[in-house]
């Protein structure tokens, strides 16, 4: 039982990690990276597609994205579904494929994008602090109906609070990692 709390708490750590990775390869660093369509949702014969389901996405050079349909009657709904997505990119359609060239960031630009790297994360932190709560009570009631000694509630205490922590540097190591790409890029 106490085990079982412990990996739902790791489980429910490491998709709080990966959300906050799938997150910030949303944010714009200057560069191209094709996490930046994640988003864009293409009308495909009237229904909402993820663009990556009726298009390749490659990246030829560092600061451009190609985007080539499997079926080019749907050019056209990939590029509304890029001016839709507020990517703040206009896309270059030349009847084949879509080019999307990514600006040089400012460096106003850069900070504000770093702030909004802080803010996601901690989002996610709080995300960690909700799981460590919930563990943390399971514990706690699992004691209070003697299933578990004091001696064990400590000791998973205090595991449950190296997962929390060791989550938190994964998610400071994600985060500076983007901030680097942001002020580099």
């Amino acid at each position: 039982m106490a085990n079982a709390v412990l990996d739902e708490a790791k489980d429910k750590m490491k998709k709080a990690e990966q959300a906050l990775s799938r997150e910030l390869g949303t944010i714009r660093a200057g560069r191209a990276n094709a996490s930046l369509l994640n988003r864009v949702m293409v009308s495909y014969y009237g229904a909402p597609t993820p663009i990556n389901q009726v298009a390749s996405i490659t990246i030829p050079e560092p600061r451009v994205i190609m985007v080539s349909p499997f079926d080019k009657s749907a050019l056209e709904d990939i590029e509304k579904g890029i001016l839709e997505s507020d990517l703040g990119i206009n896309p270059a359609n030349d009847g084949d494929t879509i080019r999307l060239v990514i600006p040089q960031l400012t460096e106003e630009r850069r900070k504000e994008l770093a702030k909004q790297v802080k803010a996601t994360t901690e989002q996610g932190k709080v995300a960690l602090r909700n799981v460590r709560r919930d563990a943390m009570d399971k514990l706690k009631k699992s004691h209070k109906n003697s299933e578990i000694t004091d001696d064990d509630l400590h000791d998973l205490e205090k595991q449950v609070q190296k997962i929390t922590d060791d989550s938190a540097k994964n998610m400071d190591k994600i985060a500076d990692d983007k901030e680097k790409e942001i002020m580099n890029g």
